[in-house]
C-alpha cells in the first residue's frame, strides 16, 4: 500500500509540474503576442488579423532541438467563437520538423500563424498537417496598414511570421509538421480531448488562458457593418 501511495504522489507531482509549465507557456504566448502587435509599425496588419479564423502562437521555439532532430516548439490554437467576436479555449498543438529552423535563425523565436479560411482551420484541427507548398502557405506581410494584395497573400490559406533577436518578418514554414498535442491538452483541461472539440466550446477555457484571450480579443476587433 506504500508502495501505492508514493506512485500515485509522483504522478500527481508529475501531472502538476506539466501543468505549470503549460500555464506558463499561456502566458509566454499571450506575451508574445501582445509584444508583436504593441510594435511601432512592425506588427500583423489589422485587416488580416480582423479576417483571420484561428491564431496559432509558437513562443520560443528551438533550433537546437531541430538540428537533432527532436520535438522543437509547443503552442496554441484559438479560433474565433460562433459569434465572431471572442476567442475559444485554446488547443494545444506542437511544431516538428522541416526546414524551419533554418529558414529563420536564431536559437529562439516566436511564431504567429493565422489561419485565413475554414479549409485551413479544418486542417490545422486535424491530428496532423504538413505545412505545403501550393499556395497553402505563405508568408505574412509586416506592418500596420501593409496589404494583401498579392495572389499568394489573399489564396493562401495560412499566413506565418517569426520573430527572432527582436526582428519581426514573414516566413515560409513549408514542410514543417503542425499537430495537436493531446497530453498537453490533458494538463489544461485535465482529460485528453482533441482541438476541433476544443475550439467548439466542448470545455470551458482555463483561468490560465484568460490573458490569451483578451489580448487576441483587443487586437483582432472586427469592424461593425
Amino acid at each position: 500500500m506504500r508502495l501505492v501511495g508514493c506512485v500515485l504522489l509522483l504522478s500527481s507531482c508529475v501531472f502538476a509540474a506539466e501543468t505549470n509549465k503549460t500555464n506558463q507557456r499561456l502566458e509566454d504566448a499571450a506575451a508574445v503576442f501582445a509584444e508583436i502587435m504593441a510594435a511601432p509599425d512592425r506588427g500583423i496588419p489589422h485587416d488580416l488579423l480582423s479576417k483571420a479564423h484561428c491564431v496559432v502562437i509558437v513562443p520560443g521555439l528551438k533550433k537546437g532541438a531541430f538540428i537533432v532532430g527532436a520535438q522543437f516548439g509547443k503552442g496554441f490554437i484559438a479560433c474565433r467563437d460562433n459569434r465572431g467576436e471572442g476567442w475559444s479555449a485554446p488547443g494545444s498543438v506542437r511544431v516538428e520538423g522541416g526546414s524551419f529552423g533554418f529558414q529563420i535563425g536564431g536559437s529562439e523565436t516566436d511564431v504567429v500563424m493565422l489561419v485565413m479560411n475554414n479549409r485551413g482551420a479544418a486542417k490545422l484541427l486535424s491530428s496532423q498537417f504538413t505545412l505545403g507548398g501550393g499556395g497553402e502557405v505563405a508568408a505574412g506581410p509586416v506592418g500596420r496598414t501593409a496589404s494583401a494584395d498579392t495572389d499568394a497573400r489573399m489564396t493562401a490559406k495560412i499566413l506565418s511570421w517569426s520573430r527572432a533577436h527582436g526582428v519581426f518578418a514573414g516566413v515560409s514554414l513549408q514542410g514543417s509538421t503542425l499537430r495537436q498535442d493531446m497530453d498537453e491538452n490533458r494538463a489544461l483541461y485535465d482529460r485528453r480531448i482533441e482541438n476541433r472539440d476544443i475550439v467548439k466550446g466542448a470545455v470551458a477555457a482555463p483561468p490560465a488562458a484568460a490573458k490569451l484571450r483578451l489580448v487576441l480579443t483587443k487586437y483582432s476587433a472586427r469592424e461593425k457593418s
